[in-house]
């Protein structure tokens, strides 16, 4: 590589919410000569920004057009409650939608959780944004309804959440151009999917090894003769005094 040339990059895009520190964290062992670029994006952009280029591959909220992007689904987040920390209802651990259903809930036009509206009745006015609904919170006009992350990202000491039951959940996924899948990508792929460094995509199974032969069974030592036998591997059993006794011959009377 000659000096005016610029060492490959990875572009990485996320939407709010999603936080991507663990992942990159793992890029910058593996690939130190490799930089990564994080790229944030709001939710509704993220999809355009992957199919223009602006990052080679970027966590969004699902549901994504399948026709030119892929995508693998990570993870789905809590729903929860965004309300006043001097309301009643932060009495209770979780709150339902038939909690909600004389409260006023906001919903803003980048809500990311899929469904048509919000239990509870409905502003005069849908907020921009998430932030700002979060704003119309602290000042009393309402309740959020959102993913944990962004409770989280909208944080204020004034507010407090409780999770929601019955609620749709956000899904978060990583996605990238399908007609690009480079070996970058295919990298961070194995990343977030928790291959190991020494692991190799699409490397083929070991072939199973042929078992050795067991041993023979041995045979096992020769049988002792019994006691008193006659007869031994050394010839006739020897007398006590080594050799065989002779009887006096008898006299004629």
């Amino acid at each position: 590589m000659t000096g005016s040339e610029e060492p490959p990059a990875f572009r990485l895009a996320y939407v709010p919410g999603v936080t991507p520190t663990k992942w990159v964290r793992i890029w910058n062992e593996r690939l130190p000569g490799t930089p990564l670029t994080l790229v944030g994006v709001p939710a509704a952009e993220a999809a355009a920004l992957l199919r223009d280029g602006g990052a080679d591959a970027g966590f969004v909220r699902l549901p994504v057009d399948r026709t030119d992007l892929s995508a693998i689904p990570l993870y789905a987040e809590t729903t929860v409650v965004v309300l006043p920390k001097d309301r009643a209802a932060t009495a209770v651990e979780e709150m339902s939608a038939e909690d909600l259903a004389e409260e006023i809930v906001l919903h803003p036009l980048d809500d990311p959780l899929d469904w048509e509206r919000p239990p509870g009745r409905p502003a005069f006015e849908r907020p921009a944004t998430t932030a700002d609904a979060v704003e119309l919170v602290a000042a009393g006009v309402g309740l959020l309804v959102v993913p944990q992350s962004l409770a989280r990202l909208h944080h204020r000491r004034d507010l407090t959440y409780r999770p929601l039951t019955g609620a749709p959940e956000s899904r978060i996924a990583l996605s990238w151009p399908e007609e690009k899948t480079t070996d970058l990508v295919e990298e961070f792929i194995g990343i977030v999917r928790g291959r190991t460094v020494n692991s190799t995509r699409g490397r083929p199974p070991t072939p199973p090894q042929p078992k050795a032969k067991r041993a023979e069974k041995k045979t096992g030592a020769p049988r002792k003769p019994a006691a008193g036998s006659k007869t031994s591997r050394g010839g006739a059993k020897p007398s006590k005094g080594g050799a065989a006794k002779r009887g006096k011959p008898r006299r004629r009377p």
